[in-house]
């Protein structure tokens, strides 16, 4: 039986979540961490390689139980749940999930955002491996090596032209076929991208997760060692943020303060990739425990009103 009343209710258990979570138990704070799927980004990511202290990589799995357990050891609470509702009356916030009603003084949005990758096969056992999603993640990983950018439209091939600066060996599989322009197109042509329009039938894999290339609806098959996918749309989090009539961006992310993360709303602070712009493990972590610093400042304010 959950307690109906918080000093702060987190929504979103991934990356951002988890580290406000431990800096609130570690404040000694009444908090509750509401997260629904448990099947955000973090958890698709096989291999963080850039987070400090992790030289040889972290699973975004292992990393989400991790901190999960050590939030738990802290005294914060889980609740795995839908939040539905969210709305203000007076000075409290009141949530609303499919299965309970719980108030909290302060809140923090870390509801991520989820990435529009189509159900090729294979793809999904490669990302964080051999495959990518972020050029500031893992640019790295692909330095002049021969690498596939699976992707659609525009955005696929401006993708591709950003990774010019880690390879030259670049192939852009415009999967949807959608069109792009023509002076789009002699970019690519100039800067030596090979551009294919073609559908991706399935991503070829030696082991786990070692990306070999990937055949092609028309029977070709495209060599490859490593991959980016770009398929655009992803899907930001933000529509309960809306419901509160938080700031969101024309990109829907959300605009909060950049000292504290608080949003335009009183007590309601967001971090984590749903925020312009983070969409890093490490940019999250640093947000997410800015804005649980800055929640207990308001707290210690609040609690003595």
């Amino acid at each position: 039986m959950y307690p109906t009343e918080w000093d702060c209710i987190i929504i979103g258990g991934g990356i951002a979540g988890l580290q406000a979570a431990i800096q609130m138990g570690r404040s000694q704070h009444k908090c509750l961490v509401i997260d629904s799927k448990e099947d955000g980004r973090s958890s698709l990511c096989k291999d963080y390689r850039n987070i400090l202290g992790w030289p040889d990589g972290i699973s975004g799995e292992d990393l989400r139980a991790l901190g999960k357990e050590h939030a738990e050891n802290t005294g914060i609470q889980f609740l795995k749940d839908q939040v539905t509702k969210l709305k203000k009356v007076d000075s409290l916030l009141h949530v609303q999930t499919a299965e309970h009603k719980f108030k909290t003084r302060t809140l923090l949005l870390a509801t991520g955002i989820t990435d529009r990758i189509p159900p090729i096969p294979n793809i999904k056992e490669c990302l964080g491996m051999t495959i990518y999603i972020c050029t500031d993640c893992d640019g790295y990983e692909v330095i002049d090596k021969p690498t596939l950018v699976l992707g659609s439209g525009k955005a696929g091939a401006n993708f591709a032209l950003s990774l010019l600066y880690w390879t030259n060996q670049i192939t852009y599989i415009n999967h949807e076929k959608e069109e792009i322009e023509q002076e789009l197109r002699e970019k690519l042509k100039e800067s030596g991208i090979q551009y294919i329009e073609e559908a991706i039938e399935s991503v070829k894999k030696a082991g786990d997760s070692d990306l070999q290339g990937v055949y092609l609806a028309d029977g070709r098959f495209i060599a490859g060692e490593r991959g980016f996918v770009a398929f655009g749309g992803n899907d930001v989090h933000t529509a309960l943020a809306k419901q509160l009539g938080i700031d969101v961006l024309n990109n829907r992310h959300i605009h909060v303060d950049p000292r504290t993360k608080e949003t335009n709303v009183e007590n309601v602070w967001a971090a984590g990739d749903i925020v312009a712009h983070s969409e890093q493990a490490t940019i999250a972590m640093g947000e997410a425990t800015q804005a649980a610093i800055w929640i207990h400042k308001r707290l210690m304010k609040l609690l003595k009103e």
